[in-house]
This record gives structure tokens, C-alpha cells and sequence, in this order.
């Protein structure tokens, strides 16, 4: 029966010290006072500690690698995050591995390899919620982690507050003088319990019940995280008996397919319909799209730099740090003009009333 491996963090637990201590006193350095050798020798021996090839390189200052779980590689979202975090990490000597991840199997997957291998000497962790058996295996292989756009109990973390984005994108529809507002965006079926869209739509009946306009279920459309469900979600509000005169997406993405379906319909955006995105993703600005700005590369550059920070040994405070939001209205949105009764789009435009 073999016996399990004794992890470094044991060690230096036993001996009273640090992890980087324990490194050290491997590797012969001299920076070590001959009582705290000889303690950590002997957890060593004790302990039947056989040094793993993470620490010996992370003791000898050679470059390591930093893993990097993410969700759905090529969405634009995730890219301009990554973009952010490699830069830091590479600045800072790391290599990168990037883990793609598209079904919670393969989370579980990665982030039991990380633990049990010693793959790599931090990991940043964007979008995906781990469990609480993922959290202490990583407290248990002392492998230090920060998480981005989720949040875990005692673990570094780099969010936004998308309660508030979805406030501040109903809102700025509300200003216009929009009160038919829809809203589209994630459906609950994706197996990872992603909870963005859900706090941005929880944004959206706040800031509409603050105006004293009840949510209308009719008007609230939830699917799969793409253009093209989004447009086919669009079709469905713009064929109910009184459609709206405005959508919020939960993502640009989203919202880039609202718009598909709004040229498919013969739509004028905004002089029919009003269109409001959430990321500010680089597509955002080149369709001239309104939308809530979260700083996506930013957010990966601090979630690097913090873990970089543990990675010296250095203390993270606070844990959870929130990054600002911000409207940014294109021309997509535009004031809405009731000036004639209203009459449903599908009956104005029969033919149209598809998206494509």
C-alpha cells in the first residue's frame, strides 16, 4: 500500500516556519540560523519529506510555472482577462499554462492534477466556483491561489459588484425613458452555476422596482451564452402583443446578437430599440455598443499581481477586492419617443419576423 506523499507546507508546519524557509534550508543556503536548521531537518526526518521538484525550483529562484483554470477559452471576455494576467506573470519571470475548462469534469480534472502533482507554483482561478474539497486540497498542498470573478471564503479574490452593473445598465435605460425593458441573458443549465448574469438580472428588477415598474416575466428571457440564442431569445420579446422598447443583455456577446436580430426584424437601433451590453469586450466599441465597462484586463493584471504578492509571501489585504463599473453610452441607446401608439413588431413586419 503506498504511502501518502508528505507535502512541504507539513513540513514547515512541524518545524514552526515558513514554507520558504524549509526551501531554503534544502537547498544549503547560508540565510538560515543554525537552530531553525536544525528544526526543519528534523520535521524532515520526521516527517519522511522527499522534496518535490516545485520546491526545490521555487528555493533555487528559478522560474516557475503559474496555472491559470478558466472557462471557455475564446469567449472575448476571458481572452482580455488572460491578456492581463500573462502579462504580469510574464513580467514577473512565471511561464503560463492555461487549463481550459467547458464542463465541470473537466474542472474537477485540472484542479486535482494541480494538488496532487505539483504542476504548478500558484494558480489563478477565473469564473469557476471550487469546492470546498478543492479549497482545503489546496490549502493542503500549500499551493497558493487567487480566484477572479468568484468568490470563495478566505481566498483572494478580484470581482465586480454585478448587482450594482445591473442597476447601472437598467438605470441608464430608465433615464432614456424606456419602461418596456427586457433583459436576456444566462440560462441555469450549464452544469458550472454561474451566478454574473443571475446577480446582473437581480440589478435589473432593482433598479426597476426603485422606479415603481413591476417586472414583467414576459419580458425576461434567459438561454445560453451566445449571439446566436440571444438573437433567437430577441425574437421571441419582439413578437409578444406589447414588446419592448429596449433589451439589457447580460454580456456583450449577448447583446451583439439582440442587435443581429433587431437588422433581421428591420429595426432601427435605437430609433425602434434600445440596446444595452455588459463587459465592454473590443467588439463593444467598433458596433458603437452601450454598454457597462468592467475593466476585464485590469481585473486579470491585479488577480497576477496578488497571487505574485503570496507567491513573495506577502500578505493580501484586504481579501476581496471590488474593481469599479461604469456605463458607457454608445449609439445603441437613445431616448424613446412615444410619440404614436404602440403596435407590435411582428405584425409590422411579418416577413422579418425571424431572426436570422
Amino acid at each position: 500500500m503506498s504511502r501518502k506523499r508528505v507535502r512541504i507546507a507539513e513540513v514547515a508546519a512541524r518545524a514552526g516556519v515558513g514554507i520558504g524557509t524549509v526551501s531554503r534550508v534544502l537547498n544549503g543556503s547560508p540565510q538560515v540560523r543554525e537552530a531553525t536548521r536544525r528544526r526543519v531537518l528534523d520535521a524532515i526526518e520526521l516527517t519522511r519529506y522527499r522534496p518535490s521538484r516545485l520546491a526545490v525550483g521555487l528555493s533555487r529562484g528559478t522560474p516557475q510555472s503559474v496555472a491559470i483554470l478558466v472557462p471557455f477559452l475564446t469567449r472575448p471576455s476571458v481572452v482580455a482577462r488572460l491578456a492581463g494576467a500573462i502579462e504580469v506573470l510574464d513580467a514577473e519571470g512565471y511561464d503560463t499554462v492555461v487549463f481550459n475548462v467547458e464542463t465541470p469534469a473537466q474542472r474537477d480534472h485540472h484542479a486535482d492534477l494541480l494538488t496532487e502533482r505539483h504542476r504548478a507554483a500558484g494558480v489563478v482561478v477565473i469564473s469557476l466556483r471550487l469546492s470546498a474539497s478543492q479549497q482545503a486540497a489546496l490549502a493542503e498542498a500549500g499551493l497558493p491561489a487567487v480566484l477572479l470573478d468568484v468568490s470563495a471564503p478566505g481566498l483572494p479574490r478580484t470581482v465586480v459588484n454585478d448587482v450594482l452593473g445591473g442597476v447601472l445598465a437598467t438605470e441608464h435605460l430608465l433615464s432614456l425613458g424606456h419602461r418596456r425593458i427586457a433583459f436576456i441573458g444566462d440560462g441555469m443549465s450549464d452544469g458550472f452555476s454561474f451566478r454574473s448574469s443571475t446577480y446582473r438580472l437581480r440589478g435589473y428588477r432593482q433598479a426597476l422596482r426603485s422606479a415603481g415598474i413591476p417586472a414583467d416575466r414576459a419580458l425576461i428571457r434567459r438561454g445560453a451564452h451566445s449571439s446566436a440564442a440571444a438573437a433567437e431569445l430577441t425574437a421571441v420579446l419582439l413578437s409578444l402583443p406589447d414588446p419592448p422598447t429596449a433589451i439589457f443583455a447580460a454580456s456583450d456577446t449577448q447583446a451583439i446578437g439582440v442587435l443581429a436580430a433587431a437588422d433581421a426584424w428591420r429595426l432601427a437601433v435605437p430609433g425602434d430599440l434600445s440596446v444595452i451590453g455588459f463587459d465592454d469586450i473590443e467588439a463593444a466599441a467598433h458596433l458603437k455598443l452601450s454598454t457597462v465597462r468592467q475593466p476585464l484586463r485590469e481585473s486579470g493584471a491585479r488577480a497576477a499581481a496578488r497571487l505574485c504578492r503570496l507567491l513573495r509571501g506577502e500578505t493580501i489585504s484586504p481579501l476581496r477586492e471590488v474593481l469599479p463599473l461604469e456605463v458607457i453610452p454608445r449609439r445603441s441607446t437613445a431616448r424613446w419617443q412615444a410619440t404614436t401608439p404602440r403596435t407590435p413588431w411582428s405584425s409590422v413586419h411579418p416577413q422579418e419576423g425571424k431572426a436570422s
